[in-house]
């Protein structure tokens, strides 16, 4: 397997079927959770930017001459996508000292609401993947990451501010 398709594929988690945009959303939470323990929010946030860069290269040279813009084994979009929805979680958590699987509901949460809006492809997460060129397979799933993250604020906000609790 050569270096572009490692990384496009998550080392092979793209060929799992049914679904592999799921098992690439599914593999972002470890990932994610040992980068917060490793390095906190900051390294959670370096990671993407460097998955990111590494996804549009890899994205590229997989679709360079290929009649698919996105294939379905391309899954580190949704690598990218997933940890942004969990930074809603990570940064607090960093922040405040708290252990992040205290936050256990919110990882839930991000998970369904990226997988939501990545699926669904609301208004400029359908903008981006129109664009049908590698920029746009990765900032699709950033966008929907962006909504998810947003979504997961404004359930905390709702569940510990306005109820209390």
């Amino acid at each position: 397997m050569n270096l572009a398709r490692a990384i496009g594929t998550v080392a092979g988690i793209g060929y799992l079927r049914p679904a592999p945009g799921t098992w690439g959303s599914l593999a972002a939470l470890p990932l994610t959770w040992l980068l917060h323990v490793v390095g906190g929010f900051p390294l959670v946030l370096t990671a993407a930017a460097a998955i990111f860069i590494l996804g549009v290269w890899a994205t590229t040279v997989i679709t360079e001459g290929s009649t698919s813009h996105d294939p379905s084994e391309v899954v580190v979009d949704e690598v990218v996508g997933q940890m942004i929805a969990l930074m809603a979680l990570s940064y607090p958590a960093w922040n405040m000292g708290i252990e992040i699987t205290r936050l256990w509901p919110g990882w839930i949460a991000a998970f369904v609401l990226f997988r939501l809006f990545d699926i669904w492809k609301p208004g400029p997460v359908g903008w981006a993947d129109r664009r049908e060129d590698p920029l746009g397979v990765m900032l699709d799933d950033v966008i929907a990451g962006i909504f998810a993250a947003l979504g997961v604020m404004v359930m905390a906000g709702v569940w510990h501010g306005v109820m209390g609790w």
